[in-house]
């Protein structure tokens, strides 16, 4: 005969009581989420603060001149023409330039530092490239004027040559003239662009390479033991898992080269027109701009360098929180598929 058994009611209430969890933070932890957190504003302060006074000083000319500030290509304020059409079309020219050859090389250099150089020379690569982005961008504009740009010409004088029925590449020149004018060739945007695409490099290689280290290992091995070889490792698990930090580290380093100021005065000789073949002599950029007018500026035409610099600030602004957002979620693993 079954024998029963009396309920013990501080038994089932010592099983059923939720146990309390102390959500607090020890005194160091608590430390360093203030210090991060005051950090995080402080940056975001100054970012506004930035903002609101290139927009205060320069809200005199966008209000003078309208929207013929952003149609005008001269820029003659003696004469009270300003305009920024030109500018920011030569700025959108070279920072595109940059890319298209940085882009590739960081790319590559990336994917060899992560997938495929010795462990030994990993650290040692890894330290060259990230050098790169210590050396002063003045050093990069002397490398390009007098280094890279007399043997740069004759490279826009082949493309002139063969590509030329590519507009960008078209020069109004004869390529096959027994004296044929270099000076066509020079101080082009071409060239600048090449030299700022010595320093996206680094940024660029940087973001891709620590994306593609992250990797989920599991995926690597199961990948590996189903007989992939070490290319198609990467095809099917590296290069899916780090499309968004290809894609965060590119406009990344889109936005560094558009705000691109002392190499490309040193390289550029200044051209207030629209023009869209970058091989031929004479462009200007936003940076550039205010860089080399800023020291004779009235106060007037001072207003109107800031409200340039409050658009370039916007558009590099822009790119940087999109490219921003892009890496966070490659780092988080969201939006792939392996």
């Amino acid at each position: 005969m079954p024998v029963a058994i009396a309920p013990n009611p501080e038994a089932d209430l010592d099983v059923d009581e939720p146990r309390a969890i102390d959500e607090g933070l020890v005194g160091h932890d608590r430390v360093f989420h203030a210090s991060a957190r005051t950090v995080g504003l402080v940056v975001l302060l100054l970012i506004l603060c930035i903002g609101g006074f290139l927009g205060y000083q320069g809200f005199p000319t966008l209000q003078r001149y309208g929207l013929s500030f952003f149609t005008e290509t001269r820029w003659l304020p003696e004469r009270d023409i300003v305009g920024l059409a030109a500018v920011l079309v030569g700025t959108v020219e070279v920072a595109l330039i940059a890319l298209a050859i940085g882009f590739p090389l960081a790319f590559l250099t990336a994917l060899f530092i992560s997938e495929y150089a010795p462990a030994r020379l990993r650290t040692t690569l890894v330290s060259l490239v990230d050098l790169m982005a210590a050396v002063p961008s003045i050093i990069y504009g002397l490398l390009g004027f007098a280094f890279l740009q007399p043997h740069l010409i004759y490279i826009a004088r082949w493309l002139s040559e063969y590509a030329s029925w590519i507009p960008i590449f078209r020069v109004d020149t004869d390529p096959h003239a027994a004296a044929w004018a270099q000076s066509k060739f020079t101080a082009s945007a071409f060239i600048a662009g090449i030299a700022v695409s010595l320093m996206v490099i680094p940024l660029a290689c940087a973001i891709m390479r620590a994306v593609f280290s992250e990797a989920p290992l599991g995926e690597r091995e199961a990948a590996a033991a189903l007989g992939a070889t070490r290319w198609g490792v990467i095809r099917s698990v590296v290069l899916p898992f780090g499309r968004r930090g290809v894609i965060g580290g590119t406009m990344l380093a889109l936005g560094r080269a558009l705000g691109e100021t002392i190499a490309v005065l040193l390289i550029i000789s200044p051209a207030f027109e629209i023009k869209f073949r970058v091989l031929t002599v004479g462009t200007m950029t936003t940076s550039a701009l205010i860089a080399g007018r800023f020291g004779e500026a009235t106060p007037s035409q001072l207003s109107a360098l800031l409200a340039a610099g409050f658009v370039l600030f916007l558009m590099t602004l822009s790119v940087n929180t999109v490219a921003a957002v892009f890496v966070n979620r490659s780092r988080t693993g969201a939006g792939t598929d392996v």
